[in-house]
């Protein structure tokens, strides 16, 4: 091991922790990292055709698994590619490590091809990778290698997780690592503290047992611990209605009896008249955006008992001040909950909601073309058990929100707050390389396909069959809305769209058009079964809306 050189020390680190792929491209600075990740059995490189697109396959690998999602590239503009993925993982809480090219040491501030060191008039790439992560790092000696991953690694994982990035010098990259050794994940749980979860079950106690309305909002933080079995156990033995954020839709099954949908400002119906009725809210995981809170809407919590579990110090009362705040990883302290429970509350009665979810509700379509809430049902009709759903930046996530009723552990995720188009374009393929045993359908806009359908090669070269079903309505639909509804006019929403099905086919892909909802099931079925990168475009409406209240200007 002691004649590793750097880039084969970081790829054997990789391995070590059970990556399997990366994802970048290719550049002068970075070049010989190539020849590194060439070598590795264990590890498959994704070479993509932009290296935005590498980050956001990053993200996507990292979203449903509890490996690093890697993305690289080269020094410069390479490196700056990778940042709008440095920013969803960061707002997301997504463990990922970018690596990037740097001059070397002897060249900076020379003006050097790609040069980024913030020196005479170049661009400053370690500033902007701290400022999109949740630390920047430059090996400047071959030896700190070891160290500086290990660093970083633990730093992606530990508390909230987060991206980490790493500056490799163009002359440190084949330099020889004297003192490789394998590095140690030691990442620390975040544990509750004992007297606020107290606090925490005495408030649900006293509520439960004075039959006063108890409302559980299940939040992403509590995907990223893992805590789906004690969840619905707190659920059915206490008989808390429920309802999720968006980012955690999907992740207890929308079946259940207690199940209110999601909760928002394109939340279903009966969550929000539940929510309104309800005394004590109990909020684990979540972090309260935008769409969670109808733009921050001031009194919310009024008149209510907020108890407020996050693993994130920062977020207890960033948007509503908690009567309970409690910084703990999701899983231990509902466990601990539970365990408190059992000591005060002696009735349960069986609870009773009034189920009003969109996916059940009649919709009407002043058109011919296909309604986008109809599509969204026959997706759901359709989907495979263990199947993972995406949506994209625009109307076609709040469409998926709003009509995806989830079973049978299938899963759904949208852009968070920091919200880039294309990014779950792109995170799919990332996912589907995770999850090779698992359906991945990305049902996106046609604005969001077009800023990156070119990795469908990607998808093609490296056989990860993704599939991707495109609302085709030839405009910024959303957009649109929110511009009529402040302004009472909209202005270039509308753009063209090529043929989308014979580009695919022109891929190497399948590629279909569909036009009429009665031939989408039969394709959609098809796609699935094939086991191959499809694309699915959908004519849609679009003069219908999806339901959602943007709030004010």
């Amino acid at each position: 091991m002691t004649n590793l050189d750097v880039n084969e020390a970081i790829v054997k680190i990789i391995e070590n922790i059970g990556v399997t792929h990366v994802f970048g491209g290719s550049g002068q600075v970075n070049a010989s990292m190539l020849l590194a990740l060439d070598e590795s059995k264990k590890v498959k490189t994704v070479i993509v055709r932009n290296e935005q697109a590498a980050s956001f396959m990053a993200c996507g690998y990292a979203m449903f698994s509890d490996r690093l999602g890697v993305c690289f590239a080269t020094g410069g503009p390479g490196a700056f590619n990778l940042l709008s993925g440095m920013a969803v993982a960061l707002s997301d809480s997504l463990p990922v490590l970018a690596i990037t090219g740097y001059t070397s040491k002897g060249q900076r501030g020379k003006g050097a091809l790609n040069e980024s060191t913030g020196l005479h008039r170049t661009p400053d790439s370690h500033a902007m990778f701290m400022a999109t992560t949740k630390k920047s790092f430059i090996i400047e000696s071959a030896d700190q290698t070891c160290d500086i991953l290990e660093e970083a690694l633990n730093l992606a994982f530990e508390g909230r997780p987060g991206p980490v990035h790493i500056h490799i010098p163009k002359d440190i990259t084949i330099a020889k690592v004297t003192n490789f050794r394998e590095i140690k994940l030691n990442i620390k749980p975040i544990l509750p503290d004992p007297d606020k979860m107290v606090l925490i079950a005495e408030c649900l106690a006293q509520a439960i047992e004075k039959k006063d309305p108890v409302m559980l909002l299940v939040g992403y933080g509590c995907i990223r611990s893992h805590s789906q079995k004690e969840l619905l156990y707190l659920i059915d033995k206490f008989q808390i209605p429920w309802a999720s954020s968006m980012d955690a839709k999907g992740f207890l099954p929308e079946d259940h009896p207690l199940s209110l949908g999601v909760y928002g400002t394109s939340g279903d119906p009966g969550a929000k008249k539940y929510f309104q009725t309800a005394k004590v809210v109990l909020a684990i995981g979540n972090s309260f955006p935008q769409n969670a809170t109808f733009a921050f809407k001031p009194d919310l919590y009024a008149g209510k008992t907020l108890l407020h579990i996050n693993i994130d110090p920062d977020e207890i009362d960033k948007v509503y001040k908690a009567d309970v705040g409690l910084v703990s990883d999701a899983k231990p302290a509902i466990v601990g909950i539970i365990e408190e429970l059992f000591k005060h509350v002696k009735n349960i009665e069986p609870a009773s909601i009034v189920r009003e979810k969109y996916y059940d509700l009649p919709v009407t379509s002043p058109g011919s073309k296909i309604h986008p809430a109809e599509l969204v049902r026959a997706i759901s009709r359709n989907l495979p058990d263990n199947a993972i759903t995406l949506g994209d930046a625009g109307s076609n996530m709040l469409w998926m929100n709003c009509y995806l009723n989830l079973t049978a552990n299938q899963r759904y995720q949208n852009p968070g707050s920091f919200g880039p188009m294309a990014s779950h374009v792109n995170a799919a393929i990332g996912i589907k390389a995770a999850n090779p045993d698992k359906a991945v359908v990305a049902c996106v806009g046609d604005g969001d396909y077009l800023m990156s359908g070119f990795e469908l090669l990607t998808a093609v070269e490296y056989n990860i069959p993704v599939v991707w079903i495109i609302m085709n309505n030839g405009e910024f639909n959303v957009i649109k809305k929110f511009l009529i509804d402040s302004f009472g006019k909209h202005a270039f929403m509308k753009f063209l769209n090529p043929d989308f099905a014979m580009y695919a086919k022109a891929c190497g892909a399948e590629g279909y058009r569909v036009e009429k909802l009665e031939d989408f099931e039969p394709i959609f079925k098809n796609a699935i079964a094939s086991n191959k990168p499809t694309l699915i475009d959908v004519v849609i409406e679009s003069e219908v809306y999806p339901p959602f209240d943007m709030g004010k200007v």
